[in-house]
């Protein structure tokens, strides 16, 4: 069960990227038809934004996730040994390189990861996780981070958030180009068939980017789930993470949050309690119990 879960999560995340890739080049499409009068010339210049924003967001990823949520490196190991001898037992179990740890002053237990790879990764927790949480559930807490950064979940979650923006740009910078007059609108205004495919190119352009957005939430849902088999991987204990979720979900909102990183969070620290849909960060608490149960 733990590693048919691991393996259709990783299936999931696969479909997910390409679609997401292809839903880019069909909108880079949609503009340089409806602009420039060649789809191609659009979904060139698609790639190459995409790219670009790409690789300027995952460069810079860490260092603006952590100032945003006030996190603190933690530098010696006596001001939190458990948490340091946590972190560094699971780096060895899981064969990666022992994370930098951040501290971030908030009551509220809740932690995530970043990092674009193994070798330049980070773990923050909240000052609420080491004091309400026992050895057991943080262990299960830090072996699901762990997991996020050795299954490059961070790395994802930074280009679909990229890939989510250049999406909105480009529908942007479409609607606004066809408002002020496109090449291919004047040009096909006799032609039935240049008519329908310009209605299918403006309804892509209206509906691309919240298109974009439910694909990068079903990304971060799924990869949860994910890091939530592998920490069961490394611990052998689905009653610690088990644990931990309870008290994470039913603890106060975090003050000190950034909205633009609830996602990366093991728990949306924001504490919205509506139903899980396709607009949710994460998924249910209970859906994520249930799975554990099963292991």
């Amino acid at each position: 069960m733990l590693f048919e879960q691991i393996e259709q999560n990783k299936r999931k995340t696969v479909v997910l990227m390409l679609g997401f890739f292809l839903l880019v080049l069909v909108i880079g499409g949609a503009v340089g038809y409806l602009n420039f009068n060649s789809a191609v010339n659009g979904v060139i210049m698609a790639a190459v934004i995409a790219l670009m924003y790409m690789a300027l967001m995952v460069a810079n990823s860490t260092k603006v996730v952590m100032k945003l949520n006030k996190g603190k490196e933690l530098t010696q190991k006596q001001d939190y040994p458990l948490l340091w001898n946590v972190v560094e037992e699971l780096s060895l179990v899981a064969r990666v390189p022992m994370p930098k740890i951040y501290v971030i002053d908030d009551q509220s237990p809740n932690a995530f990861a970043s990092g674009n790879s193994p070798d330049k990764a980070s773990v923050a927790v909240t000052t609420g996780l080491m004091e309400r949480l026992n050895r057991e559930e943080i262990e299960g807490v830090i072996a699901h981070e762990i997991s996020h950064i050795r299954n490059f979940d961070i790395r994802l979650s930074t280009i679909a958030l990229a890939l989510t923006a250049v999406v909105a740009l480009l529908a942007n910078i479409g609607t606004r180009m066809l408002w002020f007059g496109g090449g291919r609108r004047r040009s096909s205004k006799n032609d039935n068939n240049g008519l329908i495919l310009m209605v299918i190119s403006i309804m892509l352009l209206v509906l691309a980017p919240l298109a974009a957005t439910m694909a990068q939430l079903a990304l971060s849902r799924n990869r949860e789930y994910l890091a939530d088999a592998s920490a069961i991987e490394l611990t052998r204990n689905p009653y610690g993470l088990i644990s931990a979720l309870k008290k994470i979900s039913t603890s106060p909102p975090m003050e000190k949050a950034d909205p633009t990183s609830a996602a990366l969070y093991i728990e949306n620290p924001f504490k919205n309690k509506e139903k899980q849909s396709f607009m949710s960060t994460h998924p249910s608490t209970e859906s994520r119990i249930e799975r554990l149960e099963k292991m």
